[in-house]
C-alpha cells in the first residue's frame, strides 16, 4: 500500500507540473512576485502577518498554487529541472517580501528537494514529487539533536535493519516546519551488534502521512524571530521501508556534506531580497525624513549608512552569481567546503549588519515589533548560526587556507592568494595590505579572524569578476570600497595579539561601589 502511493506514474506528475514547466522563467517569477505582493500588500498586511505564529492556511495556500517548488523538481517529473538561478531568484522574490517564507521555500529546495532528487531511489521519486506538485507537499531535514548542534557527527539517533524497513529511534530539534512539513529526510546511525553506534549516517525520507511513519512533536518551541516557522523537539519512532533510503555515491558522511554544501551556497537566494528590500526601506526614509530643517539623506553619516547597505546588495549579488555556477546538483561539492563557508558565512554577516544599519536610521519606531526594521534584525540573527555557526564557519576556512600554504610550502598571504583562483584579482589589488606571513599555529581565536578577512578578500574577487560582466560600475566601485576599508580592520584585528581569559571566581573584590568614598 505505501509502494503504491509513492509510486504514482511519472506521466502523471509531468501533466500536472506541465504549466509550470512550460513557462518562461521570467513570467514564472513576475507571477510569484504578483502575488506575493497582492496576499501580503492588498488582502492583508504583512507587518501583521510577520508576528503571528505561522502563516495562514489561506494565504500558504495562494502562495504553494504559484509551483514555486516546482524550480527544484526535475523535468521528467513534471518541474522546472532544478536550475540553480531560479532556485536563487525565487528565494530572492521571496525574501523581499518575508524572510520566514524564503527560508521556508529554501529548507524545501535545499534540506527535501535536491537531496532526494540526487540520492533518491528511481521508484520513490515519481511519487514524492507527484505530491509536491499536486498536493503542496513540504518537506524538511532533521539533523540536529539536544546535546548534538555542531556535533552532528556523533548523532545518537540511530536504527535497525530489517528485511523490508528500517527502525530508526531518536530525538530531534530545531528542525524548520516542524509539524508542518509532510516529509522529512531523517538522519540516523545503525547500531551494530555489540559495537555502539557505526560511525557513518544515513538518510531516508519519511513520509508523515503513511503508516508507521508519524513523527511526535513533544514540544514547539517560542523561537524569538521567524515567527512563520514551526520549530520544535521531535521524538522519532518509526519504520521506513527500504526504498526510502538515499543512496550515496561514496559515504553518507560525504553525501551529508555535498548536501550542506550545496544548502549553504543557496543563502545568497535568500540575502538578496531581503537585504534590497532594507535598501530600498532605507533610501525612501531617508528621502522623506526631515531632521534639522534637512532630509536625512543629506547627512555623511546617513550616506555612509546608506554606501555599506547598497555594497552590502553588490557583494550578495556576486555571491548569488558565484553559487550559480557552481551549486547544480550534477556536481559534487563534497570538497567545496571553502566556498560554501565563504558563501554561507558572508552573506549572513551582511544581511545581520543590514538590519543593523535600517534600524539605526530609522530610529524608535524600528523598535516597534511589527516593524520591518526590528523584525530584519532578530529574522535574520539566526542565519549566523544554523546551518554551521559562522565562528566555527571561520575557523574552518582557515584551517583549509593552512592546509592549502602548507601544500604550496608558501608563507605569506599575499603571495598565495595571487596564486589562488578565487582570489588573485582581489590579491593583486590588496598586495601591500597582505603582504605578511602566516603563523601556521595560530590560537582558535585567530583562525577565527584569519577566516574573516580570508572571506571579504573571496568577496572582492567576486565582486571585482562581476564587473568584467557589465554589472553597474558605480556599484561594483562601492562595494570594493567598503570591502578594502573592511579588510584593512580585519588585518589590523588579526595583527594585534591577546590572549586575554576570563576570570571565573570574578565576585571577589569586583564590586565599584566597596571603592567609592
Amino acid at each position: 500500500m505505501q509502494v503504491n502511493h509513492l509510486k504514482s506514474p511519472v506521466i502523471s506528475a509531468f501533466q500536472s507540473g506541465l504549466g509550470a514547466q512550460t513557462k518562461s522563467f521570467d513570467v514564472f517569477l513576475n507571477d510569484f512576485k504578483s502575488t506575493l505582493k497582492s496576499l501580503f500588500h492588498d488582502e492583508d498586511d504583512i507587518n501583521r502577518l510577520s508576528i503571528q505564529r505561522g502563516l495562514p492556511a489561506g494565504v500558504l495556500q495562494e502562495i504553494m498554487s504559484c509551483n514555486p517548488l516546482s524550480v527544484s523538481i526535475p523535468v521528467k517529473y513534471g518541474g522546472r529541472g532544478g536550475k540553480v538561478h531560479e532556485n536563487l531568484a525565487l528565494l530572492s522574490a521571496a525574501s523581499y517580501e518575508s524572510l520566514a517564507l524564503s527560508l521556508t521555500l529554501g529548507i524545501n529546495y535545499a534540506l527535501f528537494l535536491q537531496p532526494v532528487a540526487k540520492y533518491g531511489q528511481e521508484n520513490i521519486k515519481s511519487g514524492v514529487f507527484h505530491r509536491f506538485l499536486n498536493f503542496k507537499n513540504m518537506g524538511g531535514l532533521m539533523i540536529t539533536e539536544p546535546g548534538f548542534g555542531s556535533d552532528a557527527l556523533n548523532m545518537q539517533t540511530s536504527f535497525n535493519e530489517h528485511p523490508d524497513h528500517y527502525h530508526i529511534q531518536g530525538t530531534k530539534h530545531w528542525a524548520g516546519l516542524t509539524g508542518q512539513a509532510d516529509f522529512w529526510l531523517l538522519t540516523a546511525r545503525k547500531q551494530a551488534a555489540h559495537a555502539g553506534l557505526q560511525r557513518d549516517i544515513e538518510f531516508f525520507i519519511c513520509d508523515t502521512a503513511a503508516p508507521n511513519q508519524n513523527i511526535v512533536v513533544e514540544e514547539y518551541f517560542e523561537n524569538l524571530g521567524l515567527y512563520q516557522i514551526p520549530y520544535g523537539r521531535n521524538i522519532i519512532d518509526v519504520k521506513i521501508p527500504k526504498m526510502q533510503r538515499l543512496e550515496p555515491q561514496t559515504t553518507g558522511i560525504q553525501m551529508m556534506l555535498d548536501l550542506l554544501h550545496r544548502s549553504r551556497m543557496q543563502f545568497p537566494g535568500m540575502g538578496l531580497g531581503f537585504i534590497k528590500r532594507l535598501l530600498d526601506e532605507a533610501i525612501a526614509h531617508c528621502q522623506n525624513r526631515f531632521v534639522g530643517g534637512k532630509i536625512l539623506l543629506a547627512y555623511d553619516q546617513v550616506q555612509q549608512h546608506l554606501a555599506r547597505l547598497q555594497a552590502s546588495f553588490t557583494i550578495c549579488s556576486a555571491l548569488a552569481t558565484k553559487s550559480s555556477e557552481l551549486a547544480d546538483i550534477r556536481n559534487d561539492l563534497t570538497t567545496l567546503g571553502l566556498e560554501a563557508n565563504i558563501i554561507k558565512s558572508v552573506t549572513s554577516d551582511l544581511m545581520q549588519d543590514s538590519a543593523q544599519s535600517l534600524m539605526q536610521l530609522v530610529g524608535a519606531k524600528g523598535y516597534k515589533l511589527n516593524h520591518i526594521a526590528g523584525r530584519a534584525i532578530v529574522d535574520s540573527r539566526p542565519f549566523q548560526i544554523f546551518e554551521g555557526s559562522n565562528d566555527i564557519l571561520y575557523a574552518q576556512i582557515s584551517e583549509s587556507l593552512i592546509k592549502l600554504m602548507k601544500s604550496s610550502k608558501e608563507k605569506s598571504l599575499a603571495l598565495f592568494l595571487q596564486g589562488h583562483n578565487l582570489s588573485d584579482r582581489a590579491a593583486d589589488y590588496l598586495k601591500e595590505l597582505l603582504s605578511f606571513e602566516i603563523d601556521m599555529q595560530m590560537p582558535q581565536r585567530k583562525l577565527v579572524e584569519l577566516g574573516r578577512l580570508m572571506s571579504r578578500v573571496v568577496s572582492m574577487d567576486l565582486v571585482i569578476k562581476m564587473g568584467d560582466t557589465g554589472f553597474r560600475t558605480d556599484l561594483i566601485d562601492g562595494a570594493i570600497s567598503m570591502l578594502r576599508q573592511e579588510i584593512t580592520n580585519l588585518i589590523s584585528n588579526y595583527s594585534f595579539t591577546q590572549n586575554t581569559r576570563i576570570v571565573e571566581d570574578y565576585d571577589e573584590d569586583s564590586s565599584w561601589l566597596n571603592f567609592v568614598r
